[in-house]
């Protein structure tokens, strides 16, 4: 996906006022309507906990997401969107910090350094910037226990460790309950119901479940949801041909390149769904949507 088009106007750095905060909501919106296919719960839900908590001059505790789905639904996306609305820069800037297992804790052996390390590094950058942003990649390949280090930074205290962090905002990102969330949307398909009726009471207990039962998941024992530390779970619906159609059309737009039927019709040709019978979801979502278009040009 691409940057912000005309209209949707990026804009933040560390310290935000009421108005540039409103902008920020406003923004992340209009981008979020115009790019992000298939996901009215994602959309509302990212939305809502944004605007509640850019707006409030001083919360409670840190902005907490959790966010779950298939590969390719979206999920990369919109926390690359959130940096780009908050921070100048976006992933680039000194306050968004992504971890990904592969490269930060490759190690399983070594849980016990990364926690000092992560620690550490996490009251650093909060000391430096209030408003910093935490992102957590692939959640359900990190060794168990590493989550455990950052409970005391998730809670409502004033002050952790000596630093005022109810300003951050902390987004985890996992596949884990994917498979829960398509089965939902199967039966709602099957049930004839449109796919805007699904509603987050319907995901929220399934996905909660699957990553409690995880031993793979980065929040096994960590005692972060047992305490009820995340704000939103936040469920990516499987994509189906037309979503897959939609993301073609970004991607063409971005491009600069004209919609071309053959190569819309290319890509999706091109792209399995499941299950077998239905062939109603895309299996890679819309990760592969740029690399087809480039091999169809």
């Amino acid at each position: 996906m691409a940057a912000a088009t005309r209209g949707c106007r990026p804009w933040l750095v560390c310290v935000l006022s009421s108005d540039s905060a409103l902008l920020v909501a406003l923004g992340l919106e209009c981008d979020l309507a115009q790019h992000l296919a298939g996901q009215h719960l994602a959309k509302a839900l990212v939305v809502k906990a944004l605007k509640a908590f850019v707006q409030d001059p001083a919360p409670t505790k840190p902005l907490v997401l959790s966010l779950h789905g298939w590969t390719g639904t979206g999920k990369s996306y919109v926390s690359s969107l959130l940096a780009r609305y908050l921070f100048r820069g976006g992933l680039r800037s000194p306050h968004v910090h992504h971890f990904s297992p592969v490269i930060h804790f490759p190690h399983p052996g070594h849980v016990e350094r990364y926690k000092k390390d992560l620690k550490s590094w996490v009251q650093g950058n909060l000391t430096a910037c209030s408003r910093s942003l935490f992102l957590f990649d692939e959640m359900d390949k990190l060794a168990p226990g590493l989550m455990e280090v950052l409970r005391p930074f998730l809670g409502s205290s004033w002050v952790v460790f000596g630093t005022n962090y109810r300003k951050a905002i902390f987004i985890f990102i996992s596949n884990t309950g994917g498979e829960q969330i398509n089965q939902v949307a199967l039966e709602a398909w099957r049930g004839r119901r449109d796919r805007e009726e699904i509603r987050l009471q319907e995901l929220e207990l399934v996905i909660s479940q699957a990553v409690l039962d995880n031993p793979h998941h980065g929040f096994w024992r960590s005692g972060i949801m047992e305490e009820h530390l995340l704000d939103v779970l936040v469920p990516f619906l499987p994509l189906q041909r037309h979503h897959v159609r939609h993301c073609v059309l970004n991607e063409l737009a971005q491009l600069g390149l004209e919609p071309r039927d053959e190569v819309v019709q290319a890509v999706l040709d091109s792209t399995t769904f499941f299950p077998e019978d239905e062939q109603l979801f895309s299996s890679n979502g819309c990760k592969t949507v740029a690399s087809r278009i480039a091999f169809f040009l």
